[in-house]
């Protein structure tokens, strides 16, 4: 691997986690367990459109384990990988399609994103009644996931010139 490739890498995820760092300083006041802003998915939908999807994956999954590790307690990583995850697989398959643009697709990351979670949510408390968090998950996927979609289209396009994405 080139060493240039190892250093953008590593600003990824240096950068991924710093957003999640931020994330975790500003408590978001909904009474709703789970709705975030999303900052270190600019990161990942960045990645996916500017480096790889082999690569976003990659890097979606590092900075959910230090994350994991660092800001939250080990337990909740299994929510963590199961969002990133379902919404790393669904971000790409649509993006294969290219029925949506970048924003589309990031819409489309957060929603599965908040899906993932319930569904692991529900099983690991054994209480289906969660599913009655998901209409107001969904709409802060589809919030957040449109402020990063905006975000990242807008940087994508920026950093073409610099970076040869």
């Amino acid at each position: 691997m080139k060493s240039n490739k190892i250093a953008l890498y590593g600003l990824f995820i240096a950068l991924a986690f710093i957003f999640s760092y931020i994330e975790f300083l500003l408590p978001i006041p909904f009474p709703v367990p789970g709705i975030k802003l999303g900052l270190a998915n600019l990161v990942i939908i960045i990645a996916l459109y500017g480096i790889g999807v082999k690569e976003s994956f990659v890097l979606s999954m590092v900075r959910i384990l230090l994350v994991g590790f660092t800001f939250r307690d080990p337990s909740t990583l299994i929510f963590s990988f199961a969002g990133g995850i379902l919404s790393w697989l669904t971000m790409v398959g649509f993006m294969k399609l290219r029925l949506f643009s970048m924003v589309g697709i990031s819409i489309i990351g957060g929603i599965a994103h908040n899906i993932g979670q319930i569904i692991v949510a529900i099983i690991y408390v054994n209480n289906t009644s969660l599913i009655y968090y998901l209409p107001l998950l969904m709409i802060a996927g589809v919030v957040s996931g449109t402020l990063i979609g905006i975000l990242g289209a807008t940087i994508i396009k920026r950093l073409n010139k610099f970076l040869n994405l």
